[in-house]
This record gives structure tokens, C-alpha cells and sequence, in this order.
């Protein structure tokens, strides 16, 4: 009689415990749902929390994610942070995939050595890149156009070599840039005039350009003003730090050459091509290089050429070259120039402009038709050899007879989604995009208010997506570099073009085409899952450390587990860090981290208590 007494009790006991288990779970999800819907008074107080955060430094940061910090490895033991040590003095400026010793051991031919030649595994530096001797904050935009610290990139070379032609100056403690250049020696401002005259520059439809050959990037510099951005590209060659100074100006720019692989961009990304004396031999090779820049070129864009050989019977003395050379220079050009169908529009002097039909309509008119490449993945451009053969045109034209100017453009719905020539995007995808980034951008700057402030000139997104980061962003402040991870599932960096951003193709397991300290925040969503199984997580992040300049930003927006891990890497590398709640509430395993990069320069060590002490190297 007990035992069946206590039984019956038992099994009431149960049932009762099971329905207030069950009561309280319904409690605690409605609860949490009424949160996150906004309406909460905790979201209210959270709010004006993170307004009162003074977000100039992140250690005051306080709006700390409910998930720990504290990170076990694998087999269970929980271990401190690696410290990653300086490296040598002798690396401040390294480039590993454009290193100058590596470069001389491969083929000059289609300047090859001037290539990418990254290093394998075991010559990978496992070490931090430190800040020259003096390294200062660069100066703010516009300033910083005119004006570069000495000790950031301290290269007298160009102001000597390039006196008479008004590239640099030096001045002092800063290096001072007149707008000259070699082609416009009386400033990039009446240079850019002489090609509005024939290009509609003023009006936004032309938005990005590409510069080809840049030096230090005036052309670029000045088109900002025309709200033109422009994708400046160099080697790193005898012109010592060329890209280095454009990019300390806040001017965008990569080392890169047209040798034998393709542009590591996306087909029809620019509005307009320029070349000003880049000594690129457009008319050898059977047009390879000029059907390069075709295929970047979007229907109705232009091209520019300016010095050698246009107008070689006037400077044929002063280039110092035979007649019979220049003319038949130009002959090849104009020749290639109309196999490729373009327009040539005028020739000003010592300047020529083409147009790329909008259409392939009158190209089938033509007695002599080029070879067309062959139908492919139009992204497949990464270290893959140029083709003596044209890029087709698109199927449907009509969106580029009927080109939006710029800022239209931005949000508009780009050609490749209305065509559906991306697969996997839709326009309800794209639109919902937009306005997902719009805010996450707005949490962003409760947490760091610079943004947007001034302070953030260059920015990079490591995984640029649709471009919606950079669109959200918008301001003559600042830039974005979209890069585009050639392991994305889905290629949409023509997307990016197609809104008036700019952007390049990029293996994050490998160095970016840049120098160290060139970046002023760097954004990556996503990156540390999306090659969790192709390279190590420290790798990328010491490359981040290059690129990033001292008290430099950084947001990382990943998985909580993954960020976990980044967050305790981060610990051994000079930074900052503090990890906080999607913006949703705690209850999103997504997560962000916001780092800031110590500002440390050759010679200093900090310690673990954030202490500097000096070394020998």
C-alpha cells in the first residue's frame, strides 16, 4: 500500500513538473521574441548604453556579448593566446607576393617577374610587420591628397626622378603632391577638363575608371572631385613605393601589371580606362593587352591614351625615337582599336579617346571580325593567362544603351540581377540585401562612432557580397576595396561594378597586392568560415595585421564559435578586441568582433599589460 501510495505521488509530481518546464519555456521564447521585436525596455536601455560609449576607445567598449571568452583547444586544455613576435626591421614594407629577390628568379618576357609570386607555406612569415620609425596618423582627406608623412614611406627617389613633372615634393617632414604628372605637368585639374571635353565626366555616367600604369595615383586623386572613383594600379618596380604613396593619400590603388594573366577584375567593371605614358606595348602581342581592357570595359566606356605615339610628329624628337617607330606604333593601335569595334571620338593633342560600342550591332558590319573568346565563367580571371580573343558582348545590351549616372546607380537594380545572369540572386534578394546591411551598418556606429567621421579614409570589405557595406557607406569620406574571395559560392563582383563601387578577385590565402599599413578599417564577414578548410585562420589574420594601420579598425562578423577562436589569436597580436551581440540580441549564434591595432612601431615590444619596451633588430 506504501509503495503504490508513493508511486501515484511521484507520477503527480512529474506531471506537474513537466508542465511548469513546459510553461516556462513558452514564457521565455514569447519573452525573448518580445525583445528582439524592438519593443522591450531592455533594448531601450542597451540603446542608450551603447550611445553613452565613447567608441574612440575600445577598451571602454561595454557592450560585451552574454557568450565567454574563454576558449579551450581541442583536447581540452585551456591554453594563453600564441604571442606573435616583430618581424625584422628589414620588412617593413614587404610585399610577399611582389617581393623584389623572389621576382628576379622568373621570365622577364610579358613582364612576368613583375607578377604575383607568392611564397609557399614554409617562407610564410609567422610574424608581425612593424611600422617604420616615426610613422604617423595620415593626414585626413582631402589633406591627405597633398600631403603624406616622411617617416610613412620615406623615398626620396620620385623627387628627383620626376622633379620637372610636378609628381612629389619634398618638403621638410612631409612629401608634398602638386597634381603633376608626366603627361600633365600643369596639374591633374586641366588634365581632367581636356577629357571632359570629349568624356561625359561632369554628369555621373562615368563613375569608375581604371588607371593603368598609375605612378602615384594624381589622376585618381583629382577625379574625386568629379565624384569618379578609380582603380589605380602599378608594379612595384624602379618607381619605388609608387603605390605605396597613392595609397597613403587615400587614393586606391594595387600593385599589379599587365603582363601574361588576366586583370584580377570583373568583366565590364569601368566606365573608363586610362593610360598616360604607362609604356604598356599596346599594339604587340596581336592587341592582347587593349583586348584586356576590353573585356573590363562595359559597353559605351572609354579609353584614354595620352604620350607615345599619339602625336609623335610633334614630340618625336623629345621622346627621343625614330619617326618610323612611333608611326607605326600608332598604326597597330588604331588598327587593333577597330577590330575591337571601338569608336575613336577625338584626339586632342597629344591625348586619343575611343569609345566601346554599347552595342555589337555595327561590329557585325565589319569586313575583318575579331576572334571571340570562347563562352566561360566570366569570373574565371585568377591567374589565368590573357587571350588573344575578344569578350562577347552580353546577351541583352539594353541596360547599357540605357546606363543610369552615378549615384542612380547605387541602389538601382544592377543589369546582371534584372537579366538573371547570376544565379542564386534574385531583385527580391538584392533589395532585401540593402536594407540588411543598412543595418548592421547602423549598429556599427553605435558601437564605433568614427565611422564615417573622417577617420576612416580606406576601407577594405574582405567579403563583399553584393557591395550593400559599401553602398551603406557611401561618402566622399571614405572608399571601399570590395573584395571578391575566389571561393565564393556565388561570383557577384559584377554586381559591384554594375553599382558604380569598385572591386577585385582575391584568394585570402594569400597576401593581398598591397603594402603594409595601407588599410584604415578592414571588414570581413564571414571570411574565417568561408576558409576554415582551405587555410589556417592565423595566416589570414597576420595578413590583415599587414595591410592594417597602426590604430587601425577592424570588424569581424562570424559564427560565435569561429569568432571565439579569431578572438583568442587576436590576444597575441597587439589588438584590442571585444566581441558583442548581433544586433537582434544574444539569442543569434552570429556575432562581431570589434578589434583596434596597437599603435607600435620597429623596436617596441608591448607586453601582455599593454606595456613598451625597446629591442634591438
Amino acid at each position: 500500500m506504501a509503495i503504490k501510495g508513493n508511486s501515484g505521488e511521484l507520477k503527480s509530481r512529474s506531471s506537474a513538473s513537466i508542465f511548469i518546464v513546459i510553461g516556462l519555456c513558452c514564457f521565455f521564447y514569447i519573452l525573448g521574441a518580445w525583445q528582439r521585436s524592438g519593443f522591450g525596455k531592455g533594448d531601450k536601455i542597451a540603446s542608450a548604453i551603447t550611445k553613452q560609449t565613447d567608441c574612440s576607445v575600445i577598451s571602454n567598449l561595454n557592450y560585451e556579448t552574454h557568450h565567454g571568452d574563454d576558449v579551450v583547444t581541442a583536447d581540452g586544455s585551456d591554453k594563453a593566446a600564441k604571442e606573435f613576435p616583430s618581424c625584422h626591421a628589414k620588412y617593413v614594407d614587404y610585399t610577399p607576393c611582389q617581393d623584389q629577390m623572389r621576382a628576379m628568379r622568373f621570365p622577364r618576357d610579358n613582364m612576368i617577374y613583375r607578377e604575383r609570386h607568392c611564397p609557399p607555406e614554409d617562407e610564410k612569415l609567422q610574424c608581425l610587420i612593424p611600422a617604420p620609425k616615426g610613422y604617423a596618423t595620415p593626414f585626413p582627406w582631402p589633406q591627405s591628397r597633398d600631403y603624406v608623412p616622411f617617416a610613412n614611406a620615406p623615398y626620396k627617389s620620385l623627387t628627383v626622378e620626376k622633379a620637372v613633372q610636378n609628381w612629389i615634393q619634398y618638403e621638410g617632414n612631409v612629401f608634398r603632391f602638386p597634381g603633376g604628372g608626366t603627361q600633365f605637368p600643369q596639374g591633374a585639374d586641366t588634365y581632367i577638363n581636356q577629357l571632359a571635353s570629349t568624356i561625359p565626366i561632369d554628369n555621373g555616367m562615368v563613375r569608375t575608371a581604371l588607371d593603368t600604369g598609375c605612378g602615384v595615383a594624381s589622376l585618381g586623386a583629382y577625379l574625386f572631385k568629379k565624384n569618379v572613383i578609380t582603380m589605380s594600379f602599378a608594379p612595384r618596380d624602379s618607381h619605388e613605393a609608387q603605390v605605396q604613396f597613392a595609397l597613403e593619400r587615400g587614393v586606391p590603388a594595387v600593385i599589379g601589371v599587365l603582363g601574361s594573366i588576366k586583370m584580377p577584375f570583373a568583366t565590364r567593371a569601368f566606365d573608363m580606362a586610362h593610360c598616360s605614358r604607362c609604356l604598356i606595348p599596346w599594339g604587340e602581342n596581336d592587341g592582347l593587352y587593349m583586348m584586356e581592357v576590353d573585356r573590363v570595359l562595359r559597353p559605351g566606356g572609354y579609353w584614354v591614351l595620352s604620350g607615345p605615339p599619339i602625336n609623335w610628329r610633334t614630340y618625336f624628337g623629345a621622346w627621343k625615337r625614330p619617326k618610323e617607330d612611333l608611326e607605326e606604333e600608332q598604326r597597330k593601335i588604331e588598327e587593333i582599336a577597330r577590330l575591337l569595334c571601338w569608336e575613336k571620338l577625338d584626339e586632342l593633342g597629344d591625348i586619343a579617346v575611343w569609345k566601346k560600342r554599347t552595342n555589337y550591332d555595327l561590329c557585325r558590319q565589319q569586313d575583318i571580325k575579331p576572334n571571340l573568346c570562347e563562352p566561360s565563367y566570366p569570373g574565371d580571371v585568377w591567374y589565368k593567362k590573357m587571350e588573344a580573343c575578344v569578350t562577347p558582348y552580353p546577351k541583352s545590351t539594353k541596360s547599357y544603351e540605357e546606363w543610369k549616372p552615378f549615384p542612380d546607380r547605387l541602389n538601382a537594380i544592377p543589369p546582371r540581377i534584372s537579366s538573371g545572369s547570376v544565379p542564386g540572386v534574385s531583385v527580391d534578394m538584392y533589395q532585401e540585401d540593402i536594407q540588411i546591411w543598412e543595418k548592421h551598418l547602423k549598429s556599427y556606429k553605435s558601437i564605433n562612432n568614427l565611422i564615417n567621421s573622417g577617420r576612416f579614409r580606406n576601407i577594405m570589405d574582405m567579403n563583399a557580397g553584393l557591395g550593400s557595406f559599401a553602398a551603406a557607406l557611401d561618402s566622399p569620406k571614405l572608399w571601399v576595396m570590395n573584395v571578391m574571395p575566389t571561393i565564393a559560392e556565388k561570383d557577384t563582383l559584377g554586381v559591384i561594378s554594375d553599382r558604380g563601387l569598385i572591386g577585385i578577385y582575391h584568394d585570402w590565402c594569400e597576401a593581398f597586392s598591397t603594402y603594409p599599413r595601407t588599410y584604415d578599417l578592414i571588414h570581413a564577414d564571414g571570411i574565417f568560415s568561408l576558409y576554415k578548410d582551405k587555410c589556417r585562420a592565423e595566416d589570414i589574420l597576420l595578413e590583415m595585421d599587414r595591410i592594417l594601420r597602426p590604430e587601425g579598425s577592424v570588424i569581424i562578423r562570424d559564427n560565435v564559435n569561429v569568432l571565439i577562436k579569431v578572438k583568442k589569436i587576436v590576444g597575441g597580436m597587439r589588438w584590442d578586441a571585444r566581441m558583442v551581440d548581433h544586433e537582434d540580441g544574444p539569442l543569434v549564434s552570429e556575432k562581431v568582433l570589434f578589434a583596434v591595432k596597437k599603435y607600435w612601431v620597429v623596436g617596441d615590444i608591448i607586453t601582455a599589460n599593454n606595456k613598451k619596451k625597446k629591442v634591438k633588430n
